[in-house]
Order: C-alpha cells, then structure tokens, then sequence
C-alpha cells in the first residue's frame, strides 16, 4: 500500500445506507428524471457534471421562498463566479427559523455549569425583539453589523436578526486581540458592534471594557454609531452609567432593546445572493481578507452538508464545539434550519474537568458531535477513554475539522465513544463557508481517509501543470473545476475581483485552488490532506505533507505532547531543509536517543525521503484563536523573515522561539560544544 496510507484500515460500514437523507435524495432523483442511479458514485458523477442537481437540492431541502428562480445560473460579476438562481427571492434568517413550536432549539451552557432551554418560539420571540431594536437604530439591508462575543444566546438572536433584516453581521472571538478585531473592522465599517463587556475562561473572569473601548474609539471615524455592551456573563447585570461613559457612543442590550417598537417580524425578500456574513481569513502572515458569503449560497450548501454528511433532522442534537470567529459557528447555528436543537457553548471544555464536559455532552443527548483533532488528542493524552466516562448512547456521528485527523486518532475515538460511531473527517474552509470533501454515510470509513467528495463539489487533484493526476495516487493540489452556489461574492472593498482572482483562480486560470495538498487512496477512493500546499515539504524535490509527519508522531504520545514540521528555505541554500519541532510531554526529557526513534519511525513508516534534517525540542507550539497550528508564520520565520504577529494567534509569544533557528549552523555548533564539554 501507498505510504500515504499505511495505516488505513476499514473501521466502520453504515448499517443500513438506504435509510440515510442521502440515498432517498438519489432515489427522488431517479424517480423525478427517470435515472438508474445505483450509488453515491453515479450520483456524485451526476450532481458535477449537471447544474440540475443544484436545482433538486433545492426543492428536497425544502427551500423557502417568495418568489422562485427564473434559471439555475447566469452569468456574473466575474466570470469565475456566476450568479446563482437569478431571480429568486428568499430570506436566509426565515428559512433558519421556520419551526415556530416549543421543542428546544438552543441549549445554552457554560464552563460554569450553567444550561438554559431556550424553544423555536422563544428563540423566534427574541429574533423579532432584536430585529425590532435593529430597525429602530437604522440599520437597513446591507448594513454591517458586528460583533465581539461568546458563543451564546445573544450571538444566535443578533445574527438571526441582521440576517431578517438584510444586514450583514460579522463576528470575533472575545481572546482575539485589539489589532486583530481592528484589522478587520476598519475594513468593512460597521454601523453597530454589540460586545462582551466581561467573559469567563478556566473559571477566570475577564475584564474586556479596555478592549471594547480601545476598538470603539478607533472605529468612531469609520462610521460606527453605536456600541451595544451585553450584560456580564458573571453578575448577568449591565454596567453601571460611569463604566459605560468610557465607550464612546455605548448602550446596555436592555436600553437598547428597550428602543424596540414591538413591530412584527418581516423578512426582507432579498436576491439569492445577497450578501449574508463577511468570514476572515487568518491573517497570520498578512491583513485579513474579509470574505463575503452570500445568504442563498450559505444556506443551501450547508443544508446540504447536514443533511447528507451529518444526517441532521428534527429528531437530533448538534453540538460544535466553536468560537463566534470562525466559520463553523455559522456552519452550526444553521442546523436550526434542519429543524434541530444546537448546543450553544461558552468557556473551556478542560474546566473545571474534561469530564464534566464529557458528561454534559452525552448528558443532553448530542447526536452528533463536531470537534477538533487538538480536542481529541488532548483527551487521549490525559488517558481518559470517554466511554469509561460517560454511555454516549445517542452519540451517532462524530465530526472532526480544523486539521487533519490522523489513522491512530480514527482508531482511537472509534473505540474511546463506541464501535458503531460514524467518524467523519471533513475539509472545507472559510472560503467557502462550506466542506469539499467530507463525510458520506453511505460509504465505509477507513481509519485517516476522508470518505469521499461531497455532491455538487467537482474536487479533483493537480500537479503543477494542471493535469489531473489523482488516479496515480501521487499528492497535489486539491482545486474544484465547477462553480457551486457557495463560492464566496468576492472580498469587501475587492469590486474589481483582482484579489479574489489572485487568491483562488492565479494558479490555474478559471479554477478554484484551494490551498490545500491532498491524495487519493486509489483502492478505497478515500482522500487524505496532507497539509497547506503552501506550507508543502519539499528537501529535494520530494514534496509531501505535515500531517504525514504528524500522524508517524501519534505513536509518541507518551512522550511528546504536541509537535510542528516546516520546511526552511534560505537564500544560500540550495534545497529546502525540513525542521521537526516538538514539544515534551510534562516530566519527559528529550534525547538524542527519542531523536533516533522518531527518525526510524518515520523511515519505516513513510519513507527515508520524509525523515527531518532536524529534530528540535521546543517549549511551545504557535495556534490560531481557532485551534490551528500555525506553520506558515513559523516557516517564514526560520527561513529569515521578520513577522508581526497579528491579533489571530493565541499565543504570539511563541513565535519568538523559532527566530533562533534561523542560523542552524551556530545553533547546532553551540549544542555539539555543550554537550562536549558535560562529557568532561
């Protein structure tokens, strides 16, 4: 077997595909067109070479409109990015909100052991009073409305409303810093920022007024009108007028509601694709692209994603563990429009235990659970085996993103939850507020693979000519040959497409890259990503992924707790180096001779190409605000770069410890002479 995929091993098969969303799509479609579909193959192959499967999609998802398309798509502003349903009228917030009865739509809880119930017509009640207050305050259809904030209760009703009212809302996590929230709200000018004023984090409170007025004020000359402060997490109690008067232009959400004139809550009929939510790329390396996502492509492609990938109905619950700042926040919250009830949670999952956490999460019946590979890695590192924890007996489907899941952390949480747990490994990114590849209940798991390519996305993989070569089983870039309804409307302030066009369509004129390098497993049709394609390792022309590496260092975990692969490239060199950095585990040493065993681990794993030049203890490991390794900054760096950090990384003090790196030879020279000198 291909190195790639050593440890694959079949896992799981679905005990009765037929019963899954998905096939009764493909069983409406052969009935509506008289097709003999026979598998997700043959429907797949249809739903990318027809742009009537969009259309399908439409009416088995049960699209709410006022008024229907008139064709399926035109063309538009760019000619990489058509428009999408011309004609048709809709509302994103009225089709998130359609169930109006009294089952629980959100459970809102947080580190602190706090849980509210809050129904469809509770949450549609709240929904109508902010829209209200909205209105009132003058924010009219394409608006911007943002927002600092905890994912809660409020962030639901803000965003449902602005979304009702045809504004558009944008949000950041509470931990991202000042510059970072400036460096993306100066762009797109908000009339109204609704903020935290105090949070909760490992049961510590954290004062946020010096953050919220330091942005407020740079923002006054950017056309901000008014700063809505929400209540205390911890007291539940709005500040007092002297603390409030330090924000320029300030109200409590109580004043602010208060303007609210009880009107009725009307869902603007807007364009298909009106603009919805502006997303952030990470701005690690550079300024924040602010991304525009459009309400009709939003909602269709990840009602597509839940009800086919993760099976959403009214009879589940679905808990992604997120922050308001990255896009699998409004990837959740949409499962409201498959009439679910969402967890909405606030805080840390290791406070005050992991435990706790676990508990909480089969203790409300989640159905299906989105997570992290960090969270799962971090569980298994304690030595916690969930099922010993908890029962999980709804526990259904186990959704894993934000970075590659490897083949021991497959196997792992299969038997850690239990044996008959569909674990789904799923790529997509801010892009496109959506997945490519990704789950598919019809097909069996292989541990570390990806199931398939979801419908409608014609995801193929190029070399650097642009020739297909996914067939060879030899890695490249992954790219989408087909528009699809959720490809972004292009970057705020972009109205040329130039950057936009430069981001995705530069490589391959008139096709979608997404920077991503990728493989197919040949024999189980499964895909694997193997990191960033800008990040790709490549010491003498042998280009492979991180995630290769990382995957090798699962069987370590004993020793290392976390670990970073880059390639350094200088100017005097002539091939690029790579460079293993990792961290120990508490109480562990790192040796010459764990040195020497990660290295014949990853020759007889992968191959004697993949072995790093360099195995370098390091005490700590750069991530984004959303749990992302950052290994870009961190290659920039030790190839002689000078980088600022931006407001997205967690911890930036981090980055200071590879600088040294940069000079390998005085690095190395002073190590060998230190440890002379301790044999004398």
């Amino acid at each position: 077997m291909d190195s790639h995929f050593a440890q694959s091993r079949l896992i799981w098969r679905p005990a009765n595909p037929a019963r899954t969303a998905l096939d009764a799509f493909r069983r409406m479609v052969n009935r509506k067109h008289g097709f003999h579909l026979r598998d997700y193959h043959e429907l797949y192959k249809w739903s990318v070479e027809e742009d009537q499967f969009w259309l399908d999609l439409w009416e088995f998802t049960g699209i709410i409109y006022s008024v229907p398309p008139a064709k399926i798509l035109e063309e538009g502003h760019m000619k990489e990015i058509p428009t999408w349903f011309p004609g048709a009228r809709l509302n994103y917030a009225e089709n998130v909100l359609h169930r109006q009865d009294d089952a629980i739509a959100c459970t809102a809880a947080r580190e602190t052991g706090s849980v509210e119930h809050y129904s469809f017509r509770q949450l549609r009640l709240l929904v109508k009073e902010m829209a209200a207050a909205l209105r009132v305050n003058g924010v009219i259809s394409g608006d911007r409305v943002a927002a600092i904030v905890t994912n809660a209760m409020p962030a639901a009703v803000i965003a449902l409303a602005s979304a009702s009212i045809g504004a558009i809302f944008s949000s950041t996590a509470t931990d991202m810093g000042t510059q970072g929230i400036l460096d993306r709200y100066r762009q797109i000018r908000p009339k109204i920022i609704f903020s935290e004023t105090e949070v909760t984090w490992l049961g510590k409170p954290i004062n946020l007024m010096p953050k919220v007025t330091e942005v407020a004020q740079a923002l006054g000359s950017y056309g901000l009108q008014t700063v809505v402060l929400l209540p205390s997490t911890k007291s539940g109690e709005n500040l007092s007028t002297h603390e409030m008067a330090r924000v320029p232009s300030s109200m409590s959400l109580s004043a602010f509601l208060a303007t609210g004139d009880n009107r009725e809550l009307v869902f603007e009929q807007l364009p298909f694709n009106h603009p919805l939510y502006i997303l952030y790329s990470s701005g690690t390396t550079g300024p924040p692209k602010c991304i525009i996502h459009t309400a009709g492509g939003v909602l269709l492609q990840v009602k597509k994603d839940h009800r086919f990938s993760l099976g959403l109905s009214p009879d589940d619950t679905y808990f992604q563990f997120t922050t308001t700042g990255w896009m699998m926040w409004p990837y959740m919250l949409q499962g409201l429009a498959c009439g679910s009830r969402i967890i909405l949670y606030d805080g840390s999952p290791f406070y005050p235990d992991v435990c706790d956490f676990l508990k909480f999460l089969s203790r409300e019946g989640v159905t299906v659970f989105g997570t992290s590979p960090r969270f799962l890695t971090d569980v298994h590192a304690k030595g916690i085996q969930p099922s010993q924890v908890a029962s999980f007996e709804c526990l259904r489907t186990l959704s894993s993103t934000g970075s590659v899941l490897t083949a021991p952390m497959f196997e792992w949480t299969q038997h850690a939850f239990n044996s008959d747990l569909h674990i789904i490994s799923v790529s997509g990114g801010t892009d496109v507020c959506g997945a490519f590849v990704g789950g598919v209940p019809m097909l069996p798991v292989h541990a570390g693979e990806i199931q398939g390519k979801l419908l409608g996305m014609k995801v193929e993989i190029f070399d650097d000519n642009g020739k297909n070569i996914e067939d060879s089983g030899v890695p490249g870039e992954l790219v989408c040959t087909r528009p699809h309804p959720c490809l972004p409307l292009g970057f705020w302030g972009d109205d040329s497409g130039e950057k936009v066009r430069k981001a995705y369509f530069e490589q391959y004129p008139g096709v979608w890259r997404q920077g991503d390098f990728i493989v197919k497993n040949v024999e189980t049709q499964g895909l694997m990503i193997l990191g960033r394609s800008d990040g790709v390792l490549n010491p003498s022309g042998v280009r492979f992924g991180s995630a290769e590496i990382y995957s090798v260092l699962e069987n370590f975990s004993d020793y290392i707790d976390d670990s970073l692969c880059v390639g350094q490239r200088r100017k005097q060199d002539k091939d690029e180096r790579v460079l293993l950095f990792v961290k120990m585990c508490f109480g562990r040493a790192f040796t010459d001779e764990l040195a020497d065993k990660i290295r014949s681990a990853i020759r007889a794993t992968l191959s004697p190409r993949h072995v790093p030049a360099h195995i370098f203890e390091i005490t700590d490991i750069p991530y984004t605000v959303n749990g992302k390794k950052i290994e870009i900054a961190v290659k920039q760096i030790v190839s002689g770069s000078n980088l600022k950090p931006s407001g997205t990384v967690a911890n930036p003090e981090s980055l200071q410890l590879y600088y040294k790196f940069r000079e390998l030879e005085k690095l190395i020279g002073c190590s060998l002479e230190s440890k002379a000198r301790a044999k004398l």
